[in-house]
Parts: C-alpha cells; structure tokens; sequence
C-alpha cells in the first residue's frame, strides 16, 4: 500500500508504485514516476521529466528534476534518470538535461552524502559514492565504484574512470583514470590504493600490472600516446588494463598530470 501524506502536493497525473512512502510537504509534478518501494522524505521536490526506479530514498530538502542550469537551455522537455537503490541525502539537486533528447542518468546503489549537486547531462554508473558538497558540472561521466571525497569540485565534460578516487577539496578539470587515486590542487596522481582494488577482487598480481602502467603514464618521459603503446607492449594483458587502455585512448580532455 502506498502511503501518501495528505500534506503533500503530488499532481494526480504522477505515475507512484507500490508502497511508497511520501512524507509531508513533498512537491511532485505531473510527468513523473516513482518505482516501487521508494521513499521520499518532507520537503522533496520531483520536477517533471524524472523517472526513478524502485527502492530509493530521496532526503529531506532535495530537488530532482530541477530545469537545467545552462544558458543553452530553451525549456526543452527533458529528462533525469535515476535506477534503483541509490540513498540522495539532505539537499541533493540534480538538474534534467539541457535539450529533450538528452537525459541526466544516475546509475543503482549509489551513495550521495548532503549538499551534492549533479549538473545537466552528467551520467552516473553504479555503485559510486560522493561525499558532502561535491559539485559535479554538466556533461560529466562518473563511471562505476568512482569514489569522490568531500567537497570535490568537477568540472564540465570531466570523465573519472571504474575504481577511481578523488582526496576531499580537490578541483577538476581533465579526466581521472579508472582505478588510481587523485588529489591536491592542482590535482595529480596520488597513486593506487590496494585497500580499494582488494575490495574489488582484484588480484595482488594485476595490482602490479595496474602500478606498472600508471608508472609508465606519470613517470615516463614520453608522450601519452607512446606511454599507451608501451602499456600494450610490456604490461601483461588483463580486464583491467584493456579497461585503462581504453579509457585513455578515448579521453577528449586529457589526463591529470603527476605534478
């Protein structure tokens, strides 16, 4: 049975699943639909174009849906998608896309402490964590296990790779690779954690090979392209590394240095 106060305003046109909980003073507008099992606490705000899925919990005083923050925006009637099973905190905003064939995503299981802001077009995986006040700008991908400490700053078109992790405070603007650790400012390679990659299950051996490559990246005195075919030539193939190789070999903004 799904439990609605009468001291909410939910528009009779919302698709609402089964046995969810909708706390007062929460505000929900037509074009929306809310999976089954979830939970929005007082003070939410659900703009139309937003589908989430079944088992969320939506904190006191966040904005899902809001309309996009980005002076190419017209009103075009676009969406946010958001999977199943992820926790948004207290005053998470999440902006809808920019133009109507464009959609803001974020992924299952995600973790998103208070005061996050996730931008326009931004496309989240699964099972990342962001930790308070972190604001991700528009058209970013967050990939998978991504972990972003507090008050993390990213900027627009910004990609962080499978694993990756960004230190508390730090800014920016060129892509993070899958499985290596960054922070400072200016950010920089801060190299791998084998508390994270041991969670991952990955082996102490590919551990080795994932330190060699990232040697070969950011202490190497050659160019990144020839760093990525001395990757291919003398670290032992893996998951994991055709995964970096992959993800360098398509970064359009460039990689963050080791200084």
């Amino acid at each position: 049975m799904t439990n609605i106060s009468n001291k909410a305003e939910v528009s009779p046109k919302a698709k609402i699943g089964e046995r969810v909980t909708i706390y007062p003073f929460v505000y929900i507008e037509d074009d929306v639909e809310i999976g089954d099992d979830s939970i929005i606490f007082p003070f939410v705000s659900i703009h139309s174009g937003s589908r989430i899925g079944k088992r969320n919990k939506i904190h006191n005083g966040s904005v899902i849906g809001s309309v996009s923050q980005d002076f190419a925006y017209k009103g075009d009637p676009s969406q946010t998608i958001i999977g199943d099973d992820n926790i948004l905190r207290e005053n998470t905003v999440v902006n809808r896309a920019s133009f109507a064939d464009g959609k803001t995503v974020i992924g299952n299981r995600n973790f998103i402490l208070e005061g996050t802001h996730i931008s326009h077009d931004t496309v989240i995986g699964d099972d990342c964590v962001f930790g308070y006040g972190t604001k991700i700008a528009g058209n970013c991908e967050i990939h998978d296990k991504t972990i972003l400490s507090a008050s993390v700053l990213i900027n627009p078109s910004v990609r962080t790779g499978k694993y990756s992790m960004v230190l508390a405070g730090s800014r920016v603007s060129k892509d993070v690779p899958p499985y290596i650790v960054a922070g400072e400012n200016p950010v920089r390679y801060c190299g791998i954690s084998d508390k994270i990659l041991n969670g991952a299950n990955i082996s102490s051996k590919v551990q080795t090979h994932i330190a060699n490559a990232y040697r070969l990246i950011f202490h190497g005195q050659t160019s990144l392209f020839d760093a990525i075919n001395q990757i291919k030539e003398q670290v032992p193939p893996s998951e994991e590394i055709d995964n970096i190789i992959r993800f360098l070999e398509s970064s359009q903004l460039g990689i963050i240095t080791k200084m």
